[in-house]
């Protein structure tokens, strides 16, 4: 089980820093998706320790390409589990 702390400031613009905290060590992963469910980018993929973690995303797909104003999923994995879902707002 984990203890997780997953906070956003929305709306953003033009950067989003979400902040989460995992209570044990655990494969991580921080995805971006669409409304449709696309994929739009991945801040984290990495084998993280316990501890508080602030990711950065500036509206950018995984080409770079800045994406459109709108919502946006931002999506917390550990251990290849879905742990929290949360809507975050780009507005330009």
């Amino acid at each position: 089980m984990f203890d997780i702390l997953y906070i956003i400031k929305d709306p953003f613009n033009p950067i989003a820093n979400i902040q989460f905290a995992i209570s044990q060590i655990s494969q991580t992963k921080l995805s971006i998706y669409d409304l449709n469910g696309r994929l739009v980018n991945i801040l984290v993929d990495d084998m993280l320790n316990p501890g508080h973690y602030i990711s950065v995303w500036s509206g950018v797909d995984r080409k770079g390409y800045q994406v459109s104003s709108g919502i946006y999923l931002s999506v917390l994995e550990a251990q290849g589990r879905e742990i929290q879902t949360r809507k975050i707002v780009l507005l330009k």
